[in-house]
């Protein structure tokens, strides 16, 4: 009796964990950080600097899918922020002077400098209205509509904005949280001299 008992136990073991391993990898699947493969396979894929950026893949305003990834080649910042939050409206005009100034810059690898805005936004209206409104120019503008429960939010473990990461040609973080001057500080040293 007691050998029939272990071995139920152990067939009920396997089945729960395989069960979980086919929920851990739907989730997996589902998740829109998706993890792009670095140039060197030896890059983590993670936020500090020197690791490869997760890749995000969200929604224009047009509706058209725009995958992080498919701006590799550029200099890029990550920006997180929302048409209703205050200290991210105040820190556009500085996001907008260093899009003037480095846009068209020559750096040593980079074809050039972007920007690839993460809205937290509910409503579209409101975000499409606050790029008009703030003059947000560049087409890389990207939002899942779902406010702080954003999954490129989740995946970055954005807790507060505006945030944002700087990314090389290759995706690979340089910097973090640039606000004002520190923004062009930093793009300034990715210049051609």
């Amino acid at each position: 009796m007691k050998r029939i008992n272990i071995i139920l136990v152990a067939l009920v073991c396997f089945a729960g964990s395989s069960v979980l391993t086919a929920q851990t990898t739907a989730v997996k699947k589902s998740n829109v950080a998706k993890i792009a493969k670095p140039a060197d396979p030896k890059t983590p894929v993670g936020l500090e600097v020197g690791n490869l950026a997760p890749d995000i893949n969200l929604q224009t305003p047009e509706g058209k899918s725009l995958a992080l990834s498919s701006l590799r080649g550029n200099i890029v910042l990550i920006d997180f922020w929302a048409s209703w939050c205050g200290p991210c409206r105040r820190e556009n005009p500085a996001v907008v002077s260093a899009y003037q100034k480095y846009k068209s810059a020559k750096y040593d690898r980079a074809k050039g400098f972007t920007i690839y805005s993460v809205s937290l936004d509910k409503a579209k209206e409101n975000w499409v209205a606050a790029i008009a409104q703030d003059k947000l120019e560049w087409t890389n503008h990207v939002s899942d509509l779902k406010w702080w429960y954003s999954d490129a939010a989740k995946a970055y473990g954005v807790q507060s904005i505006p945030t944002n990461w700087l990314v090389d040609e290759k995706g690979i973080v340089v910097a973090r949280n640039l606000r004002g001057d520190a923004l062009e500080a930093a793009l300034n040293k990715l210049v051609k001299k």
